[in-house]
């Protein structure tokens, strides 16, 4: 099936981007395509105008800046983001989860931001990025805003960025200690996904804070809060105990969505052995350091 005829402007700006969308909604933008060309060939959405916005220069960039947080452009590939060697330095968790994003069409065309803002929740990177608290750049005609990456999913499909909104960077703080990713899936999108990122003390063997969310399992990532509370302050040899005590309490809290999947017990359980999987690795990582 073939979409709906629609316009095609590319812009050189992004005040040209936003002013192109419109204020009304009717025109939507467009970088990889992977996800919207899908549905617009489906007729799941339409629209009126199709604003490309390949032409915009920076929007591609990935750079560590003098507040030492590393910034992602959101027109940036998945495969630009696994290769990048700031992230391959800073954020490897980062690089080989961009690496291992669905296939290898999807990771040369498919942007970080067209992820994002589909806000599909069976999905990789907004789980890593919420656990490393990221910010979300938005530029619209009533100027920038910033949303936090746990903040940016409304519910399954649906984001808090306005129409008219062009989300142009994602940014988060350089890590002081471990980052790590793991996930299960069947298919190419994870039916289960967990991220754990740890801040570490001056010796680098307590750990001052923990950030970990679980993804997939509901419209957005969730945080654990009961794993982040009994981690903070504790020895990295304390690690794995600590969380097998609170484990059972954090994933009987966790909202599930049972669907194709799996059910809901099922899902928990996954969710377990990924955290603890996590939990080994960051427990290696800090321990080489």
């Amino acid at each position: 099936m073939l979409p709906s005829p629609f316009a095609f402007e590319r812009p050189s700006t992004i005040a040209g981007a936003v002013r192109a969308v419109g204020k009304s909604g009717d025109g939507m933008f467009y970088s990889g395509g992977t996800e919207l060309l899908l549905a617009l060939k489906l007729r799941v959405i339409h629209t009126d105008r199709l604003i490309d916005i390949k032409g915009i220069n920076g929007l591609d960039r990935i750079a560590l800046n003098d507040a030492n947080d590393i910034e992602l452009g959101a027109r940036c590939t998945h495969n630009k983001i696994a290769n990048d060697p700031v992230i391959r330095a800073h954020v490897p968790a980062l690089s080989s989860l961009c690496a291992n994003v669905a296939n290898i069409r999807i990771r040369s065309v498919g942007t970080i931001g067209g992820n994002l803002c589909f806000g599909e929740p069976h999905a990789d990177p907004l789980t890593m990025l919420a656990a490393l608290d990221a910010r979300l750049v938005l530029i619209g005609p009533s100027g920038t805003r910033v949303v936090h990456a746990d903040d940016f999913i409304r519910s399954e499909l649906e984001t808090v960025r306005e129409p008219d909104e062009l989300l142009t960077v994602i940014a988060f703080s350089r890590p002081t200690g471990p980052v790590t990713y793991r996930r299960f899936k069947h298919g190419e999108r994870p039916s289960v996904n967990v991220a754990m990122a740890w801040s570490l003390g001056p010796s680098g063997r307590t750990i001052r804070s923990a950030r970990v969310r679980v993804g997939a399992l509901g419209s957005r990532p969730q945080p654990l809060k009961a794993i982040e509370d009994v981690l903070q302050g504790i020895s990295v040899a304390e690690v794995r105990p600590a969380i097998e005590a609170v484990l059972p309490t954090a994933l009987g809290e966790l909202e599930v969505n049972e669907d194709r999947h799996g059910g809901a017990e099922y899902k928990r359980h996954l969710a377990g052995v990924l955290l603890l999987r996590n939990a080994d690795e960051a427990i290696a990582a800090a321990g080489s350091a």
